[in-house]
């Protein structure tokens, strides 16, 4: 009771869901990514499920992720992961029939959103983590809070894929930005990053490349 009455609690709070609101942004690009190919009545499940499933999945990683970005070569390989779901998300066909491939539908876009979320809040729950101070109590209650704006911004990035597809795209670069910035920014390739840092432009920009033209040639292969 003594922490709620104290004003670096709220201070802490108000840090978190901030930071969380403004980290969120390609989070909820991937959910919606995930989820817009589903029926409308499993798109809301999905949104829900993924939102809360990742916000639990960033609490555990904020007890391990500043030791997870020291290993060498898992941010590359989370990388291509990445980039690997932005080209699947961009090709997915959006058609289905029967209950059972609605339910793999459903379990397959909160799996893809869970590994999406993985690797894209390594580096973000440490600066969650940095405005928590150590106080699990804190951190629990800031990331709560921010399921709901997660929930929000994620229906909303869905109708607005659905108006203007242009945007599906747009979001599936960004997911291959972030890829190519997770491999860039791994700590094996620390040394050639620092004496070439151009690479830092160019990572993310060929890994955007990569998924919007791979993407593509998947959307063209199943359309024909």
């Amino acid at each position: 009771m003594e922490m709620v009455q104290s004003a670096d609690f709220w201070i802490g709070l108000v840090k978190i869901v901030w930071i969380n609101i403004i980290l969120s942004g390609d989070n909820a690009v991937v959910i919606a990514l995930a989820a817009r190919s589903l029926p409308p009545e499993l798109q809301k499940k999905a949104v829900f499920l993924g939102s809360g499933a990742a916000v639990v999945l960033r609490i555990a990683l904020t007890v391990v992720a500043a030791k997870l970005l020291a290993l060498p070569y898992l941010q590359i390989i989370g990388g291509l992961l990445l980039l690997w779901i932005g080209i699947q998300l961009l090709g997915e066909e959006e058609d289905g029939d029967g209950a059972a491939k609605e339910h793999g539908g459903l379990m397959a876009a909160v799996r893809t959103i869970l590994i999406a979320d993985l690797v894209m809040s390594l580096d973000n729950v440490i600066a969650v983590a940095a405005a928590a101070q150590g106080s699990m109590v804190l951190l629990v209650l800031g990331l709560a809070i921010s399921i709901p704006l997660v929930i929000f911004g994620s229906t909303l990035m869905i109708k607005l894929m659905e108006r203007f597809p242009i945007i599906v795209v747009i979001g599936a670069a960004l997911i291959g930005w972030v890829g190519g910035e997770a491999v860039i920014g791994d700590v094996a390739l620390k040394p050639i990053a620092e004496g070439a840092q151009w690479l830092h432009y160019a990572g993310p920009l060929l890994g955007a490349v990569l998924v919007v033209g791979f993407g593509k040639l998947v959307q063209k292969r199943h359309a024909s």
